[in-house]
């Protein structure tokens, strides 16, 4: 039997999974994403975590046929670095992830984008299986796409699906990219935080950093948000409206140019939110569709937290 792993590397935690042929978890870990240190410890986290995962498997790392890892940001494939991961704080520059990851493991590591793999992972074993053309939508720290067409994952010329930077208002609000109007700069969950941590210094009432004290965050993590809207805070109601206006904006868009089967909604806020969301989602973008009585069909995420690790895996074969 070939053990392989998996590493989930989002804005504010890390995944980790260990996997056999069958693409079964035999083991598991999470850890907060480091909020300083840059790259070197990220790197540690990511070892940690795997070490973790693969003690719940009762395996050492150095036995795995090899160690995937689905990371934000341009990744080049071939040379393993990872770099533009504007999510990942002290990020700057490009970083041979692969290599000093692989070193610290002592086991060959394969680096991926962070939604391709985990969307990969849903047009085998999830949501997109039945289709043959699927947009997915990974709403999380950031807004992350992947384009499956005709069955195959669509990568342009090395960096195609960038959703999150569609632009969703001419002259908008600036994005962590530094462009004006992106998707990301509505929608993004470390956006949005920026835009309630300044209503409440101008003093609008919110209970979301209450929540987050009280859940021992530093950041608005997804279930911060998910507590608040059970708390009916309007704040976070507010700026969850507008992020669904503008992924409705750019989906419906999207579809337009495409004419796809059908919209997958993933990532950390998306999975948290749920089924509720993508019928708010689907219902967003229908004024903008030019067939309005002939929408995709919106869908979750079957994966759920454990895709983008699952996609990880399946960058390295036995």
């Amino acid at each position: 039997m070939t053990l392989r792993g998996g590493l989930d590397l989002g804005g504010t935690k890390i995944e980790a999974i260990v996997v056999d042929d069958a693409n079964e978890i035999l083991g598991q870990a999470k850890r907060p994403t480091p909020v300083d240190g840059g790259p070197p410890a990220i790197v540690r986290e990511l070892a940690a975590a795997l070490r973790e995962a693969a003690a719940a498997a009762s395996v050492e790392p150095g036995s795995l046929a090899g160690v995937g890892v689905g990371a934000p940001g341009e990744v080049d494939a071939k040379a393993g670095t990872l770099a533009r991961a504007g999510n990942l704080n002290g990020w700057d520059g490009v970083f041979p992830l692969a290599d000093e990851l692989g070193r610290d493991l002592g086991v060959r590591v394969a680096v991926g984008n962070d939604v391709r793999v985990a969307v990969e992972a849903e047009r085998l074993l999830g949501a997109g299986r039945t289709y043959r053309s699927f947009l997915g939508v990974w709403w999380g720290t950031g807004v992350g796409g992947a384009l499956v067409l005709d069955g195959k994952l669509w990568l342009g010329r090395g960096i195609a699906n960038e959703l999150g930077h569609v632009v969703v208002k001419i002259d908008g609000r600036r994005c962590p990219c530094g462009r004006r109007g992106c998707l990301e700069a509505y929608a993004g969950r470390g956006a949005m935080e920026r835009r309630a941590r300044k209503a409440e210094q101008i003093g609008t009432k919110t209970k979301l950093f209450e929540i987050m004290r009280k859940q021992d965050r530093v950041r608005l993590t997804s279930g911060v948000w998910a507590t608040a809207l059970v708390r009916g805070d309007e704040l976070a109601k507010e700026l969850l409206e507008e992020a669904v206006d503008a992924l409705g904006a750019a989906i419906g868009s999207v579809e337009n140019l495409l004419d796809l089967d059908a919209i997958v909604i993933g990532g950390g806020l998306g999975t948290r939110l749920g089924q509720p969301y993508v019928e708010l989602i689907a219902t967003a973008a229908q004024p903008h569709l030019f067939v309005p009585d002939r929408p995709p069909a919106f869908v979750l995420s079957e994966l759920g937290d454990t895709g983008g690790g699952l996609g990880a895996a399946l960058l390295v074969s036995g």
